[in-house]
């Protein structure tokens, strides 16, 4: 989200309850991003009670919020900016997939039809889609304030490895704001990951239920499947920086190696079975 006042983006906006608004750390205060309700602000001066003999000082407070007020526990929205967002990177991301097919030459080499490539391209769409939500629903039913935002950077990113013949997926991610409990942050960074551990799961079974030298088309179409989410999965599970795996190794060491060890067990088949097609 970005402040209303330099237009600096910031992860933990601070909401002016005068105006409104939502600005950075150094605009929070109502002198600092010309609150037209200042005169408010200052009308609501209290007195500082004080011991015998020590003068008497004024001063007035306001109370601040991160992103939007805490929501009731466990209700689920989305608001109409989200949907936008949501809206453009769900575009991106098919334009990913669509690139993939053309740049590993799918159609060409793989015998692939248009209908197999729609499926692959709404099939990475939905990974990153699923993974993004289950981290939203997670944080809004904790009662924080949590929606999707593209990032400008991210957002660039994808759109130009679209043409390009490297690949990044990553045109946003789930704002979340609020008091919460270390446990609370574990959950929800677990949640993202989990859900490209079930979509690899699912992926990987179907491709066992085709045979590759009567059905290969599709047997590719879900073996690459497989191995994309799991991939996803290991990179956010990596503990490092923002990612995932960061916040869910310092909240829970055992509940990290297994779900590391989930991923990691995965996406070997998924290579391994996908190798002598592509070397």
């Amino acid at each position: 989200m970005n402040c209303h006042k330099c237009g600096q983006e910031t992860l933990m906006p601070f909401h002016c309850p005068y105006c409104g608004g939502q600005f950075c750390s150094q605009h929070r205060l109502p002198e600092n991003h010309d609150c037209p309700r200042i005169g408010v602000a200052h009308s609501q001066r209290q007195e500082v009670v004080t011991e015998a003999f020590i003068p008497r000082q004024n001063s007035y407070e306001f109370s601040v919020s991160f992103g939007q007020p805490r929501n009731k526990k466990g209700r689920i929205y989305i608001s109409p900016t989200e949907l936008k967002h949501l809206a453009v990177a769900i575009l991106l991301v098919i334009g990913i997939g669509f690139s993939i097919v053309f740049y590993a030459g799918y159609m060409t080499y793989f015998g692939w039809t248009w209908t197999i490539a729609t499926l692959y391209a709404l099939g990475l769409t939905a990974s990153f889609f699923v993974h993004e939500m289950a981290h939203k629903v997670t944080a809004q039913r904790a009662g924080l304030w949590s929606e999707f935002r593209l990032t400008t950077w991210g957002a660039v990113l994808t759109l130009v490895s679209v043409v390009m013949p490297f690949k990044l997926i990553s045109p946003g991610a789930v704002m979340i704001s609020g008091p919460a409990k270390m446990a609370d942050i574990g959950k929800i960074s677990i949640a993202g990951p989990v859900t490209n551990l079930v979509f690899s799961m699912a992926f990987l079974g179907a491709s066992f239920a085709l045979n590759p030298l009567f059905a290969f088309p599709w047997w590719w179409l879900f073996i690459s499947l497989a191995m994309f989410n799991a991939i996803i999965a290991i990179f956010n599970l990596i503990p490092f920086g923002i990612l995932d795996g960061y916040k869910i190794y310092n909240w829970d060491k055992k509940i990290w190696v297994m779900l590391f060890a989930a991923a990691i067990a995965l996406a070997v088949p998924s290579y391994m079975l996908a190798t002598p097609y592509v070397f």
